[in-house]
């Protein structure tokens, strides 16, 4: 693929980015689709995201992604913002409008919606779920729960405030937000249809999460957004039992999507082949 004066540009920015996949996923579909263009990581200190994101346009840049920690910060840099960050208080994806103008989204939450809907596409949103979490990511995750119907949702978090301020900023009238304390997060799974973990516990070289999946039935769907490692000893423990599992790496995939549309003017897709090229830069990692 050549590269010319007339590329389209879109990239990442975040402190520190190195550890970003989202060049390789991009990178794969600007490959694929033979699109003159080039995603590439913009290593931006939170001092300077609103002076960064205003250079965009100058730049010649369409738009990009955002990562930790610029994801809340950069709402107030925004001349437009979709439903969905106004919902959860993050952006994740910048667009520069024809006049310049800056339009910020949060895909995370069609990230995990696809995710789960890919990997398990008979799931029922009727029954119970629990979040593990409060967290930007818990934020997306309820709210794409929320749109897909589930109508209680087992918040658990170590920390009560940050949970009582998701429950109250995500409150809607068709489901019922029920705070747990992470002591009570095993019998929180009684009943339920549905576990998300949306904390770092799990991650490689983070703390291991300690969850007894007892009370759990055999017919829930378990979902881990890490994916570092792809299988979780969560994920290990619920796919032993007999758990349907759904891992991290899918909803990284997905989330990319509206954002390479609206930059690069085509509709990409998540594929096997993607997901095998993406699994070999997290084993070269």
């Amino acid at each position: 693929m050549q590269i010319t004066g007339a590329a389209r540009l879109a990239g990442i920015m975040g402190w520190p980015v190195a550890h970003s996949r989202s060049p390789a996923l991009h990178g794969f579909w600007l490959a694929e689709h033979g699109i003159d263009g080039a995603y590439v990581p913009l290593a931006v200190p939170p001092e300077r995201l609103e002076q960064a994101l205003r250079a965009l346009p100058a730049l010649g840049f369409r738009g990009c992604n955002l990562t930790i920690p610029h994801k809340p910060a950069a709402i107030a840099v925004m001349d437009r913002i979709d439903s969905f960050a106004r919902r959860v208080g993050a952006i994740n994806t910048v667009v520069v409008g024809s006049d310049g103008t800056l339009e910020g989204s949060n895909t995370d939450i069609f990230g995990f919606r696809e995710n789960l809907r890919e990997g398990a596409p008979d799931w029922d949103p009727s029954g119970a779920a629990v979040v593990l979490g409060a967290g930007g990511a818990a934020r997306s995750v309820v709210a794409a729960l929320s749109d897909a119907g589930v109508r209680e949702i087992r918040l658990v978090n170590r920390t009560m405030s940050h949970a009582e301020a998701l429950s109250r900023d995500l409150a809607q009238s068709t489901i019922d937000i029920v705070i747990r304390p992470w002591s009570a997060r095993a019998t929180a799974l009684r009943g339920a249809a549905l576990v998300v973990n949306t904390t770092s516990l799990g991650m490689e070289h983070e703390p291991p999460l300690d969850l007894d999946l007892a009370a759990l039935p055999i017919e829930a769907v378990v979902v881990d957004i890490v994916y570092v490692p792809l299988e979780t000893a969560l994920l290990a423990a619920a796919k032993r039992r007999g758990n349907r599992v759904v891992d991290g790496l899918g909803m990284l995939l997905h989330q990319g999507r509206p954002g390479f549309a609206a930059w690069f003017g085509t509709s990409p897709k998540v594929t096997p082949a993607l997901r095998t090229a993406m699994l070999a830069t997290l084993a070269r990692r």
